[in-house]
């Protein structure tokens, strides 16, 4: 079993959860997010690392820093779900599980938010189970990446 953490990248204004539109996203802070995924990993003997950016640049850059670094991603892209082609690009570099994770369901809301331009690059996508699709989202990558 490889030692290598497994990254969890958060996307812009999802530090406001809680507090943001609770009747679309949920009460459940960032941290209790990051909290209860810790909890989970550390029960399957696997380390975890949290990251949240509103900043697109710095989310290429941790996107980067996993390749050859950690043993699967999950990422909620947030509103870079629908714009990000550098997010996307980024992606495509790496050869580990990523899982794509969002707290609604990006189907059922505005019709920019249908399409993820992200999707295709992942190797699967959780949407519209508020925080429990972190947690579903983090026993996929254990699975995928063999811990």
């Amino acid at each position: 079993m490889d030692n290598k953490p497994i990254l969890v990248i958060h996307g812009p204004n999802l530090n406001m959860l809680g507090n943001r539109e609770p009747e679309t996203y949920g009460s459940t802070s960032l941290s209790e997010i990051n909290e209860a995924l810790r909890a989970r990993a550390e029960k399957q003997g696997a380390a975890i690392n949290t990251f949240q950016s509103n900043h697109e640049g710095e989310i290429v850059e941790a996107i980067q820093q996993a390749a050859g670094n950690c043993s699967a991603l999950i990422i909620n892209p947030a509103a870079y779900t629908h714009t990000s082609v550098a997010i996307r690009d980024a992606v495509l570099l790496l050869e580990i599980p990523v899982i794509e994770v969002h707290l609604s369901n990006i189907c059922k809301r505005e019709e920019f938010r249908h399409k993820s331009i992200i999707a295709d690059a992942a190797t699967g996508q959780i949407s519209g189970l508020g925080a429990y699709g972190y947690l579903l989202a983090l026993d996929a990558a254990l699975n995928l990446a063999g811990k």
